[in-house]
């Protein structure tokens, strides 16, 4: 999973001076940054945003702070016009008494004028860039205690909420959901600032000008906001679209990339071919549509700003020959009006943001919130005393209510016995390895581990006592040294030689360009699932448990190997209690006792030979494999 560093450079300023900045969403709803869904929307808006913002603790003060230097810079950019105007008209002052001979352009008044307005305009934009500095520091800060607060609850949390839950799912929340609360704590919260400290001081600004003015321009602002409105709202149904289909166009590409073979061999390219038309086509009318939408809205916002320019203009031209109105008055007002439009706008853009903002905290929260394991027993057994005895007694235990796997299940391992567990497929064999380890806690009875009941036990000690060895390989991306060494991560380089050894993975991995340090890339695809099977055995060897737990463990290896590898095994298993999960009678013949399993129960219990004897579920499913000539059937028969 992805970390964030705690420390980032700051984002690029939201208040450059003529603050008149196009903020996050002006393009249209679902651009410019990571998002969850456009248009999805809180189930709770005010008590996600308390919650939000009690997060923060000792950081509320200087996110208040922010916003006022946010505000403070905004409002050095809008006295700026003003000025600028007072320079204008004596400027044009100047120029016609220069005309009549009544006296000349004061230069060092413009000069003052003008330097006083640089200051305030560098001061603006310094305010801006600390308050970006400010702001995006706690950003990032929030995304990393969000993501570490995740990763600690993702080891607390149960194995039944990851058997229940989209991967995916769990994933987003760690990356888009979070990279959303900090996009809109970097830019979108201080953008709603500065754009409504911009529209209440371009607003006193312009009144302080004209109120005559200020009603003309006032006629021209409902038209802007109609259409904004109006595009706004199409166009969020159209990103809505748009995302559906990119995530149907993802989710195309990434199911036939990873079954490219099996696409092959069946001959299936031209269909995904198809399908992957069919979706694409979809976003692309959606898209289109879209970003031709919001594309729209610059241009019109500008055309309907040229109106009230046309109109300002004429009316004040009229106001100027009257000399009611200065001329830099005029111009003051009418860069006033050019950057009062498009606040408006970016206010109704943040609004829809800080809504999927709210959804995208809602979806955390609820993952921060889920029920975790059960609390660990305050006096916990002492595992390193654990010799490997395991009684099941009556145990009882369903996934749901109404999903009962195992009805009533006892059976008895003793120290250093080899015990199978045989049955069909859904029988509940892997289920019992999994209440052993404690990734399930019992519906009813008890499982004892050497005479004390493992809920005594703290899991990560009693998980400590088991070694397991499954048919799925898990290997990370390093290299083949590490990957073994994760069974004991202290073991030496000569112990970890001596594992692979053990578990004869030791030839091909000399074969390998690197030997141990060969790097295993990121699908594990540089090595075969065999080579990858027998390092997962060298691990379970290197942790040297008092437990073993081994699910079909040389399934994918050729015979030769299996033979091999059962004999490592036979040594490993030595003086260890050992559960094999067998679907292959021919490897634990030589079990000290074989538990047969049908519908989560054990029906039948006892060595190789004893269950043959029995001609029960046993024998049936030993004929189905091996007994070609119907030897065992006949004998049954009889």
């Amino acid at each position: 999973m992805s970390d964030t560093m705690k420390a980032g450079a700051p984002a690029r300023p939201t208040g450059a001076p003529g603050f008149g900045r196009r903020g996050p969403g002006m393009g249209g709803p679902g651009m410019g940054g990571p998002m969850m869904l456009p248009g999805a929307k809180a189930k709770n808006l005010k008590g996600t945003m308390r919650r939000l913002a009690a997060s923060f603790g000792g950081q509320k003060g200087i996110i208040i702070a922010a916003w006022g230097i946010a505000a403070a810079s905004t409002v050095f950019a809008i006295v700026g016009p003003k000025l600028l105007g007072r320079a204008t008209t004596t400027l044009f002052e100047g120029a016609m008494a220069a005309m009549t001979g009544s006296g000349g352009i004061d230069t060092a008044a413009i000069s003052r004028i003008l330097l006083f307005a640089l200051g305030l305009y560098v001061t603006s934009a310094l305010l801006s860039y600390l308050q970006g500095w400010i702001m995006s520091g706690i950003a990032v800060d929030t995304a990393y205690r969000f993501r570490r607060e995740i990763a600690e609850k993702m080891n607390r949390m149960p194995l039944r909420y990851f058997d229940g839950t989209n991967h995916g799912d769990t994933l987003s929340r760690i990356t888009n959901d979070v990279d959303l609360l900090a996009q809109s704590l970097s830019q979108s919260l201080s953008q709603l600032i500065t754009s409504l400290a911009t529209v209440v001081g371009v607003l006193v600004m312009m009144l302080s000008i004209s109120w005559r003015l200020t009603l003309v321009a006032f006629v021209v602002m409902p038209l802007s906001l109609v259409f904004v409105t109006a595009v706004v709202k199409k166009s969020q149904k159209l990103f809505t679209a748009q995302q559906r289909h990119l995530a149907e166009v993802n989710s195309h590409v990434e199911e036939m990339y990873g079954g490219h073979v099996v696409m092959k061999v069946f001959g299936g390219e031209n269909r995904s071919a198809a399908a992957f038309r069919e979706r694409n086509d979809l976003l692309y009318k959606a898209a289109w549509k879209a970003q031709f939408l919001s594309g729209l809205m610059m241009p019109m916002m500008g055309f309907i700003g040229n109106l009230g320019y046309v109109a300002i203009a004429v009316l004040g031209g009229y106001y100027a020959t009257k000399r009611t109105l200065a001329v830099g008055d005029i111009q003051a007002f009418m860069q006033y009006m050019r950057n009062f439009t498009q606040p408006m706008s970016q206010i109704a853009n943040i609004s829809n943001v800080l809504q999927q903002t709210a959804a995208a905290a809602e979806r955390v929260f609820e993952f921060l919130d889920e029920d975790e394991e059960t609390q660990e027993t305050a006096e916990a057994a002492d595992a390193t005393l654990v010799r490997g005895h395991v009684e099941f007694d009556h145990v009882r235990f369903g996934y749901s209510p109404d999903k009962i796997i195992i009805k009533d299940l006892s059976a008895y391992a003793d120290r250093g016995h080899k015990i199978a567990i045989v049955g069909p497929t859904g029988a509940g064999k892997t289920t019992m390895v999994k209440l052993l380890m404690r990734f399930y806690d019992l519906d009813a009875g008890r499982i004892l581990v050497d005479g004390i009941d493992a809920r005594q036990f703290r899991r990560k000690d009693l998980r400590k006592c088991f070694g397991m060895v499954l048919q799925d390989t898990w290997l990370f991306s390093g290299t083949i040294m590490e990957n073994i060494r994760y069974g004991r991560p202290e073991a030496s380089d000569e112990e970890v030689v001596a594992a692979a050894k053990t578990a004869h993975a030791d030839h091909f991995i000399r074969a390998q360009p690197e030997g141990y340090a060969t790097l295993i890339n990121e699908e594990a695809n540089n090595l075969s699932q065999g080579q990858k099977q027998l390092l997962t055995i060298a691990r379970a060897v290197i942790a040297d448990p008092k437990m073993l737990i081994l699910d079909e463990a040389t399934s994918s290896v050729d015979t030769r190997t299996e033979l091999l590898i059962q004999k490592a095994m036979d040594n490993l298993m030595a003086n260890r209690t050992s559960f094999i999960i067998a679907h292959r009678l021919s490897t634990i013949k030589n079990a000290d006792l074989i538990l047969v399993m049908k519908d989560g129960d054990i029906v039948e219990q006892g060595r190789h030979e004893e269950l043959l004897a029995k001609c029960g579920f046993y024998a049936e499913i030993y004929a189905s494999q091996f007994d070609a000539s119907g030897a065992v059937e006949t004998a049954c028969a009889s």
